[in-house]
């Protein structure tokens, strides 16, 4: 998983219909206007390559934090304070950057896979990012992604769902909804040319973040890894907080070729078919 340390690593809020009213996070983005109802609120950055020169390192202005690498393929290493900690299920972009007179002009999305951004929840943090990277394993990201052979209607993406569950004392509980990709808000074109353009344009405001900031005093990473927003929860997942020896599984799979049914079962034997599925499983510590 270290294979990803010099990726840009970002994050959308609220590109899922429902999900921060189940977090308890509308209040935070309460003077956010948006372009629409359904668009998402905003980016927020997971994790920052750390910048190579002092010039860089002295610009940017992000909290240090930020520049410790969060992911993992296989643990959820939770906060030393106590705080409730959630998993959010979503979907991870594998993205090439592409630049023009220093400033992004270009998102790629190349890989997709399943992906937790796992969050604290707490009330009244400054910041998104507050909640989204605390340390060394405190997101997730599967081994196993998938090519996107075009991000548009008609390609792969097309064909896949996503589904998470929570292991508990050797019980599986649904924990985000089975829901199709393309339930997304904003995705495909919509989704690219919305990021470019909120990248560009947003501003340290409320709860938000400077992007682009950011991503100049980081030295234009060529690639990032950015999750489209985080599924609804099950009534169960939105009022569960993980716990040691507790494991999450995020599953993104080809509805074509099996069932939510046969996924599950798949989750209670531990035993996944890698050839029509991105699996996350991570204990809990």
């Amino acid at each position: 998983m270290a294979k990803y340390k010099n990726f840009l690593g970002l994050g959308i809020a609220g590109n899922f219909a429902l999900h921060l009213a189940q977090a308890g996070e509308l209040e935070e983005f309460k003077d956010i206007i948006t372009a629409d109802e359904a668009a998402p609120k905003g980016m927020f950055p997971f994790y920052l390559p750390r910048p190579t020169t002092p010039m860089q390192q002295q610009e940017l202005k992000a909290k240090k934090i930020l520049s410790t690498y969060p992911l993992s393929a296989d643990n959820i290493q939770l906060p030393k304070e106590e705080v409730n900690v959630q998993a959010e299920p979503e979907v991870g972009l594998v993205c090439d950057l592409e630049y023009t007179a220093g400033k992004l002009s270009k998102i790629t999305p190349t890989y997709f896979g399943a992906y937790n951004d796992c969050s604290i929840r707490v009330a009244g943090a400054s910041k998104i990012s507050d909640k989204k990277n605390w340390g060394e394993n405190s997101k997730g990201f599967s081994n196993t992604l998938i090519a996107i052979d075009k991000f548009e209607d008609g390609g792969v993406m097309d064909n896949y769902s996503i589904a998470s569950f929570l292991r508990r004392d050797g019980e599986v509980h649904p924990y985000g909804e089975d829901v199709e990709l393309n339930g997304y808000s904003y995705f495909y074109d919509k989704l690219v040319d919305w990021m470019l353009n909120q990248i560009i344009t947003q501003e340290d405001f409320g709860p938000l973040e400077p992007i682009e900031e950011y991503i100049q005093a980081c030295g234009n990473p060529k690639q990032a890894i950015i999750s489209i927003g985080a599924t609804r929860y099950t009534e169960f997942g939105e009022k569960t907080f993980l716990k040691t020896d507790d494991e999450i599984v995020i599953v993104v799979y080809n509805k074509e070729e099996t069932t939510y049914n046969d996924v599950i079962e798949s989750v209670k034997n531990k035993t996944y078919n890698h050839k029509i599925m991105s699996v996350l499983a991570q204990k809990v510590h």
